[in-house]
């Protein structure tokens, strides 16, 4: 096991740096970040030259992508153009979002894999074919539409939740955009986990233990559910950097200031310090989230094993 986890934290390396070197390279053609510093009035030839020489842009890219990689090692994410520190913009925004995206996972995994098991386990039938059909509505339907009709009875004419979101961002203010941040995923994990569980329902080792004359609720939690919950392991893994950098629609519409909003904020006013410090931290949670469901495997199938 310590070998094979070297080994991935070893493959990370070039993953890495490849990701974080597109970023850099896709941020930079963007367009000219120093016109964006001086408001409707184009800046005048010294003006420009002064802020590129201040903010380093006046090199090459390779060059500033080398000093950029060299500050990320020593934790130093740079400087935004308003004067803030990076690494403050992440400190504030950062933990909003990781419990934005607690409260999505919670949904997805609740409620998600339970309806997943009960349709699984009752294929055919008309519980299965209305979840089936509620999740295919919720998929078709994209999220601002979600969050928007949400925010309206429930904020707005019903008073149920505040239609916008504290700065602090408590967890009992996050329930609703949690909710419509996990929408679509809490669907997609439904169908994952239903379509597992009716082909593993044919499995040997499943058959197994029916004939064994174990009880129904240890054959489906203990020899059933584990394996089939492989495949939704990978997707609920691979969906945590996905809602923590897709957030940006839901931040938006309830008004919280986490990591979706300071990425806005940097593409709306060309901030690229902004923008490539915080897509490279989404980049490590990718790589993190991967690394721990690789390891999960092990767990749910232990026929599963790391060299």
């Amino acid at each position: 096991m310590g070998q094979y986890v070297l080994r991935r934290l070893l493959q990370m390396i070039p993953v890495f740096l490849g990701a974080t070197l597109l970023i850099f390279l896709m941020v930079n053609v963007m367009g000219d970040p120093v016109a964006g510093l001086c408001g409707d009035k184009a800046c005048d030839a010294a003006t420009a030259a002064r802020l590129k020489a201040e903010f380093g842009l006046d090199r090459p890219v390779w060059q500033q992508y080398l000093t950029y990689m060299g500050n990320v090692f020593t934790g130093d994410f740079g400087t935004a153009f308003n004067g803030q520190e990076v690494t403050a913009l992440m400190a504030a925004s950062f933990p909003v979002t990781a419990r934005l995206t607690l409260v999505a996972i919670v949904f997805e995994v609740v409620l998600g894999v339970t309806l997943g098991v009960l349709t699984g386990l009752r294929r055919g039938r008309p519980v299965d074919t209305g979840v089936l059909m509620l999740s295919l509505v919720v998929i078709s339907v994209p999220t601002f539409v979600t969050g928007l009709l949400l925010q309206l009875l429930l904020g707005v004419q019903w008073h149920w939740i505040t239609p916008s979101v504290s700065m602090a961002a408590p967890y009992d203010e996050l329930i609703v955009p949690g909710f419509v941040l996990a929408s679509v995923s809490l669907a997609y994990v439904t169908r994952l986990t239903r379509t597992s569980i009716a082909e593993n329902r044919r499995a040997d080792h499943v058959r197994t233990a029916v004939a064994k004359g174990l009880p129904r609720r240890r054959v489906i939690v203990r020899h059933l559910l584990r394996t089939s919950l492989i495949p939704v392991v990978t997707f609920i893994g691979s969906d945590i950097g996905a809602l923590m950098g897709g957030a940006i629609v839901t931040e938006r519409i309830f008004n919280i200031h986490g990591v979706g909003f300071q990425l806005y904020q940097g593409i709306l006013r060309q901030n690229t310090q902004t923008v490539v410090g915080f897509v490279t931290v989404l980049v490590l949670v990718f790589l993190a989230a991967n690394l721990l469901v690789d390891l999960l495997y092990a767990v749910l199938d232990p026929r599963i094993r790391y060299a």
